[in-house]
């Protein structure tokens, strides 16, 4: 095996060893091994079918009822339904009529409930897109629009979520009075920096002020700020009987990836900060970083910011970067790197990310042209797959933000 594929490989292995140690059902175990009353289980998210299976593993049938709501392709229906779980699906990264339906179900499901039960949420990243219900004086269409905008303007994930739960009537805390009171723990795995429980998921069950205000203060379009609401909603009750807690983070990620690497012989550092900002220029310098380092494994993690154009090609943000990365180590042989999502998915495609090394530009560039003309019109999507180093996971059961892994030799 000659050095560069041996590199590949371990990138591979590392990146899959972060993965693992996030995935929903392992977290969740871990978190519920002392529970003992019986519950009725709410489960949201890429990651909700994983979290769900663990909490039925270790709870048994002191799980009642439930619900689960997820993205298509990422439930085992069967299991979940012969436990007396509901699945259902919502639209992501758009919300779609699918996700209001599946908004209703929520609200129907908990103002149902007997008012002795216990509430067990789970929670993790794709939350926000999956379950709506609107604001009154909103539609589907107006919804989308502002989504579309949001996902292509660039906004770091605290002042998209601003907006959204703006426009929502679960979102910012909007399911505590539906609990009445009830005693609910409330299972997060973060995707999002800083582990802030009042962005997982846009806050459905964290109260805090309405953020009216400082959604007014952001840099919007006219015509998404004549949408927002004008009047903030009514302050919501204690939130004394809920219970928060992180299960599985990014942190988590970085280090079991390390953990692994080192295992495989390699000098290893991490970098804890995340990974923010602008993704070319985030791009160029992991990109000069890594040539310019001793040898080793280096890790990041994090959510860089895509502005799409009007009419954007193939990728997402994990493939654009590593293009980027690409780039910047063209003709090196002694360098590759990965980004990857860890929910297995990056932009509306069925690929996690990429990998790329210094060959990456030259074999692309036969099939799909100018490496830069790609990027412009954010179609790295294409450029990777003309150069073989695209990645496909499935869904992992876990999002906890994206690794970017880079091996110098």
């Amino acid at each position: 095996m000659s050095r560069l594929a041996r590199a590949r490989k371990d990138l591979l292995e590392i990146f899959q060893a972060g993965v693992a140690r996030v995935e929903g059902r392992h977290a969740v175990q871990e978190a519920l091994a002392q529970m003992p009353d019986q519950v009725s289980l709410v489960a949201i998210g890429k990651a909700a079918g994983s979290m769900a299976q663990g909490a039925l593993e270790t709870l048994g049938d002191r799980v009642v009822d439930g619900l689960v709501i997820s993205k298509p392709g990422h439930l085992d229906e069967s299991a979940l339904e012969s436990a007396g779980l509901r699945c259902l699906y919502g639209g992501h990264p758009l919300p779609d009529q699918s996700s209001l339906l599946a908004g209703e179900a929520l609200v129907d499901f908990l103002q149902g409930l007997p008012a002795e039960r216990q509430l067990l949420f789970l929670i993790s990243g794709g939350t926000s897109g999956l379950v709506e219900q609107l604001r009154e004086g909103l539609d589907l269409s107006s919804l989308q629009r502002i989504n579309q905008w949001l996902l292509a303007s660039g906004l770091p994930i605290g002042a998209i979520n601003r907006v959204r739960k703006s426009l929502s009537r679960i979102k910012g805390g909007g399911l505590v009075p539906l609990l009445q009171d009830r005693p609910a723990r409330v299972l997060l795995i973060s995707d999002v920096p800083g582990d802030d429980p009042s962005v997982i998921g846009s806050g459905l069950l964290v109260a805090e002020p309405d953020s009216l205000e400082t959604v007014h203060e952001l840099a919007l379009p006219d015509w998404l700020r004549a949408l927002l609401p004008q009047q903030p909603r009514p302050q919501l009750p204690s939130t004394d009987n809920i219970r928060l807690e992180i299960v599985a983070s990014l942190a988590d990620a970085r280090q079991a990836a390390a953990e692994r690497a080192r295992e495989l012989g390699y000098p290893v550092q991490v970098q804890g900060s995340p990974v923010v900002g602008d993704v070319e220029v985030v791009g160029r310098r992991l990109g000069y970083e890594l040539i310019d380092s001793w040898p080793g494994v280096y890790i990041w993690g994090g959510e860089p910011t895509v502005r799409l154009p009007p009419e954007p090609g193939r990728g997402g943000r994990n493939q654009h970067l590593a293009l980027c990365v690409a780039e910047q180590i063209a003709g090196n042989r002694s360098v590759c790197f990965l980004a990857a999502g860890t929910d297995g998915g990056d932009g509306p495609g069925e690929d996690a990310g990429a990998l790329v090394d210094g060959g990456t530009v030259s074999r692309g560039s036969r099939v799909a042209g100018d490496v830069r003309a790609c990027l412009a019109r954010a179609d790295s999507g294409s450029f990777l797959q003309a150069s073989g180093d695209l990645l496909h996971t499935g869904p992992t059961g876990t999002n906890v933000m994206d690794l970017m892994i880079g091996i110098k030799w």
